[in-house]
């Protein structure tokens, strides 16, 4: 299973990527259950959702900053 692309994220709204954040973080913790347990069998994903994880995040910080850039020009224009 290949890396997710960021570019694919990239496309989802503000909402749709907080909902994933959570959805992944949801999906880390039970991934952590299962291997406390020793259940886990497919331990690559731990590494998947690292990065699919920091990817979302990485992207609503952009978003935040690209959001606070355009708030400061708009108040010190006015």
């Amino acid at each position: 299973m290949p890396f997710p692309k960021i570019a694919e994220f990239r496309e989802l709204s503000d909402e749709q990527i907080a909902t994933e954040i959570v959805k992944v973080k949801q999906e880390l913790f039970d991934l952590r259950i299962l291997k406390a347990t020793g259940r886990m069998e497919k331990t690559h994903l731990f590494k998947h959702n690292r990065h699919r994880l920091a990817q979302l995040l990485t992207i609503e910080k952009e978003r935040k900053l690209a959001k606070d850039v355009e708030d400061n020009t708009t108040v010190e224009t006015t």
